[in-house]
């Protein structure tokens, strides 16, 4: 018996080399729009890092200026001889470096009876260069780190974290990278800019406020192409213009001192 084979009609090779161009070009087009809606959240997630960074430091700052010069009544000990509740060390180059002693006491629950040490803290932030290197330049990036450091006074010289037991010291702890600037400006009671910045206990108690400016830019770059980007500056130091391809914001706010500046 003879069998009819049916007519079977099926793609050619130009059909389907069409649909695979078709299908190129929609994976090319959902990839370029993944690429464009990747980057747009890459940056917004970048200027929201920059703001929040810039308000953890600032919240940091304002509340160690506060407590600057404080002593409690009771407090009988002697103060250090280079006593400065604030100092300010002016860098034109860069970083300003802000230096902070005020006065605590430490609880001791396991003499009879319980007793109190008084005893006096200082606190130190200081810019250096960021050691953070650029993965195309090969070279450190162009920018500043933050270091906090906390000593305290044994009688006679002040003593660091690497040469005491005490938990509550500790020596160049990064606070935060990628700082372009960090401004402090002292003002006295009538709102106005103290110059020379004071450098002994009597200036240093006249301080009533505190200008901050701290200006930072992001990790990588933001925009496609170089800009010309501002950082903002206070007083007689000019700001500063830059022309490349990163996000820099500036944020300024006032402390008010607490226990300075009092009549």
């Amino acid at each position: 018996m003879k069998h009819k084979f049916s007519k079977i009609t099926g793609a050619t090779l130009v059909e389907i080399l069409i649909g695979i161009v078709i299908s190129v070009l929609m994976m090319a087009a959902i990839f370029t729009s993944y690429s464009a809606i990747n980057n747009t959240y890459s940056q917004v997630i970048d200027k929201a890092k920059i703001s929040q960074t810039g308000r953890s430091i600032m919240g940091m700052l304002i509340r160690d200026i506060r407590i600057a010069g404080f002593k409690h009544f009771d407090d009988t000990s002697k103060a250090p001889s280079d006593y400065i509740p604030i100092l300010i060390t002016k860098n034109s180059g860069g970083c300003d470096k802000l230096q902070l002693m005020y006065a605590d006491r430490r609880y001791n629950p396991k003499t009879s009876p319980p007793t109190y040490t008084y005893v006096t803290y200082k606190i130190t932030y200081e810019c250096k260069a960021s050691n953070i290197v650029d993965k195309k330049t090969t070279q450190k990036i162009s920018a500043f780190a933050v270091y906090k450091s906390k000593s305290k006074w044994n009688g006679s010289s002040w003593q660091q974290a690497s040469t005491s037991t005490d938990d509550f010291l500790y020596n160049n702890e990064l606070v935060v990278d990628h700082v372009q600037d960090l401004i402090f400006n002292p003002l006295d009671k009538n709102g106005k800019l103290m110059s020379p910045t004071p450098n002994n206990l009597n200036t240093s108690n006249k301080i009533k406020v505190i200008d901050i400016a701290f200006s930072t830019r992001s990790q990588g770059e933001f925009f496609k192409k170089n800009k010309k980007k501002t950082v903002y500056s206070l007083g007689s130091k000019g700001d500063t213009n830059f022309t490349d391809k990163f996000l820099r914001e500036t944020i300024v706010v006032t402390a008010h001192t607490r226990n300075t500046g009092l009549e």
